[in-house]
């Protein structure tokens, strides 16, 4: 049984004032001058602590306020009032949305269970992951706890392929020769962000966590030789015009999907046995690209990296599957074939949150891979701005590598622990049985379908 994994973490407060949810609108005209202003008795003391920043252009009070409305409540000429901020509105797209980025800058920012204390009030199901319902029905269990300890639950997951068999001669000496395993302590890697104001110090960030975190950052390979210090907990992605030279201190290597991939991953087999390689697909669910899947599983490859885009749908495809779909689908393909074991899949693209890690492996992956979400640790907005060569609203390129780290080291801490809530509610004590688990999760489209599709049937 592996050890227990812990992940340490440690406060790490914002460079810059976050942007809050709600604003108090404070209207000076007609006030009493009370001997007593309520302003006085905010048990917070937001009001003392307020200052207008340049850096976001705004009053601090939106972000230091936790909204308990005393002060709205107490004013006898109710001059002061709670708005939403048009700001907090503006933040992210529609994936990463202002309550997601609010949350991961917090869950950054301590490692914290983000909880609201005051019940859910959204709705029930909605597009993507949101359209999943994971059975519950375990948490009934107040043994059920593996944040607290009563309960051991295993978030270890292997990479690499798995044995058919294994033969043993007449004395019992095992005579099946080991295949490359690389075993890391939770299910998630991470891999470059599709956009960012990224330099050095966000390089190193994001591998001095992964170090820390014992799992694996895959980077450009020209990022990646440059951390030689940490090469144990990187894997350089090659692009096809790349030399496979100097690769003897990784332990994982990820090549792009290419006619001449196979070629490649033989090439650099020979030249260093024993390192893992990945091949990074495009997340299509077209019968040609599953059907890769199929030949690379076939071929040897051990990993297989499916990459959708930001929204985490079908890249370059209009209307495309959601990345939870382009997954059955694969699994589906490759069960049948009798493969599944023998390939490690994992998948990018749209994982926003702790909960879309344990639903895209219930759709059959053996891990996810993180990207955006490490940029929102390093406090970004996902305006995108780098993308158009603008300036980063908060120069996140110019961040200390070692604040940087444990922002993203406390996000993942966050994540884990909310990882082990869920595993634990759903009774499932051991990560690598999360993969393909259909029966711990609904499909909202299959309920309504199972539900009205007779009702609702055209009649021929």
């Amino acid at each position: 049984m592996p050890k227990k994994y812990h992940i340490d973490v440690q406060p790490a407060p914002p460079r810059y004032p976050t942007i809050g949810k709600s604003g108090i609108v404070d209207w000076g005209e007609g006030c009493l001058k009370c001997a007593r202003c309520v302003k006085y008795d905010c048990v917070y003391g937001v009001y003392d602590e307020r200052r207008f920043s340049a850096d976001i252009h705004g009053d601090t009070i939106d972000n230091l306020c936790k909204s308990c409305f005393r002060c709205v409540q107490g004013c006898p000429k109710k001059l002061i009032h709670k708005t939403l901020n048009p700001e907090w509105e503006l933040l992210g797209d529609s994936v990463y949305l202002p309550e997601i980025i609010s949350i991961t800058w917090a869950q950054a920012e301590n490692g914290k269970i983000p909880v609201s204390g005051a019940g859910y009030g959204g709705a029930f199901s909605g597009p993507g992951f949101d359209s999943m319902w994971t059975d519950m029905s375990e948490i009934v269990r107040p043994t059920r706890d593996g944040i607290h300890g009563r309960e051991y639950i295993s978030t270890v997951v292997d990479l690499g392929r798995r044995p058919d068999r294994l033969e043993f001669d007449a004395s019992g000496t095992l005579l099946s020769e080991p295949k490359p395993n690389v075993r890391v302590p939770l299910p998630i890697l991470f891999t470059a962000p599709p956009f960012g104001d990224m330099s050095p110090a966000v390089w190193r960030a994001i591998a001095k966590a992964a170090a820390s975190l014992q799992t694996l950052a895959i980077l450009p390979k020209s990022e990646a030789l440059a951390l030689t210090d940490l090469s144990h907990a990187l894997a350089p992605l090659l692009t096809p015009g790349d030399d496979l030279e100097s690769l003897e201190s990784f332990r994982v290597v990820e090549l792009h999907d290419s006619p001449d991939a196979l070629a490649r991953m033989q090439t650099l087999k020979t030249q260093f046995p024993g390192r893992l390689v990945s091949i990074r697909m495009p997340a299509i669910s077209k019968a040609e690209n599953v059907a890769r899947v199929i030949e690379y599983a076939r071929s040897g490859v051990e990993m297989i990296h499916y990459v959708a885009d930001e929204t985490g749908a079908e890249p370059d495809t209009e209307n495309g599957l959601h990345l939870k779909d382009v997954i059955r689908e694969v699994n589906r393909s490759l069960l049948a074939a009798g493969l599944r074991d023998q390939v490690t899949v994992m998948a990018s693209g749209g994982i926003a949150m702790a909960e879309h890690v344990v639903k895209a492996m219930l759709c059959g992956l053996n891990l996810v891979c993180v990207d955006i979400p490490l940029l929102i640790a390093l406090e970004c907005r996902v305006c995108r701005n780098c993308r158009e060569g603008a300036e980063c609203p908060v120069t996140i390129s110019g961040i200390d590598g070692g604040w940087g780290a444990k922002r993203i080291v406390n996000l993942i801490g966050a994540w884990h622990n909310q990882i082990l809530e869920m595993m634990g509610a759903m009774g499932i004590r051991e990560a690598r049985r999360l993969r393909g688990e259909q029966g711990r999760v609904m499909f909202v489209e299959d309920l309504e379908n199972d539900s009205f599709a007779q009702i609702f049937a055209s009649r021929g």
